[in-house]
């Protein structure tokens, strides 16, 4: 049996037939070496299995369904491998839903810059509602925001305080997979809180983003419901696959470049 053969071999035991494409077979032919390394990095999660098959699957797709990636490839590859799973139509839109809520981070990196800047011109002190107690408005789209989400924290309060109008319509977008009823039931989404902010840490620890407030942030709130330091440290290994993301999409460029060259000749083919 040749290397080729034994490399794909053992690729498809590990990572499943369905997983396997022409992509994986221009790595194998430029870089034989860099597959096998893929594959091991690949099987780790699988390996330790502290995540569900389902789950490392729904995980998956949010690091490439991401606004910061965005890996069609990838994102197709990982919903049929879901529903494969046995994850249901409403999980896989639940992730989509939550991964959505990115685009906020513009917020929550800008408003605190914001508010350091206007201290430093002088604006602060002087404006209406920086700083201030919230009012009425202010106050009850608080409560919703923790009745909803399921926490508060400190970085929302200059944001609220400035902006109450986005701020409501970004509880309300947020708030989807948290609030709609699914089966009958009323509220609470289709996955489990904890699931939920698992999915907020693989999109905020993925290279393409690296939202080291957002991460630490639910890192706690997965703790806090119930998971374990096991669990997340498989969210982080999954996050970091995307790195094979690079010669998934750039072998096969380079070799249909390369081809009928000398260069094509000095390749493993």
């Amino acid at each position: 049996m040749s290397c080729e053969q034994n490399l794909k071999e053992k690729f498809i035991s590990i990572l499943g037939e369905d997983a396997w494409d022409s992509n994986w077979e221009a790595v194998q032919r430029l870089s034989p070496e860099l597959l096998d390394a893929s594959i091991d990095l690949l099987h780790v999660p699988k390996k330790k299995n502290h995540l569900s098959p389902k789950l490392q699957q729904l995980i998956a797709i949010a690091v490439d369904s991401s606004s910061t990636h965005l890996y069609l490839p990838g994102i197709q590859q990982h919903i049929k491998l879901a529903l494969k799973a046995g994850a249901t139509t409403r999980e896989i839109m639940e992730v989509i839903e939550l991964t959505s809520t990115l685009g906020i981070h513009a917020c929550n990196v800008g408003v605190p810059l914001l508010v350091d800047i206007m201290k430093e011109v002088g604006t602060y002190d002087c404006h209406p509602y920086a700083g201030k107690p919230f009012d009425e408005q202010r106050e009850a789209l608080k409560t919703d925001f923790t009745k909803k989400r399921g926490y508060w924290h400190q970085t929302w309060e200059d944001f609220l305080a400035l902006d109450p109008e986005f701020f409501k319509a970004y509880l309300g977008f947020s708030s989807v997979p948290w609030t709609k009823n699914v089966n009958g039931f009323q509220g609470g989404g289709a996955l489990e809180p904890k699931v939920k902010e698992m999915i907020y840490c693989a999109f905020d620890a993925a290279a393409t983003h690296l939202y080291v407030p957002g991460l630490r942030l639910h890192m706690v709130n997965v703790l806090k419901y119930g998971g374990t330091p096991e669990e997340i440290l498989g969210v982080l290994e999954i996050a970091t696959q995307l790195s094979v993301h690079t010669a998934h999409a750039a072998a096969p460029i380079l070799e249909e470049l390369i081809r009928g060259t000398d260069e094509y000749g000095d390749t493993n083919v």
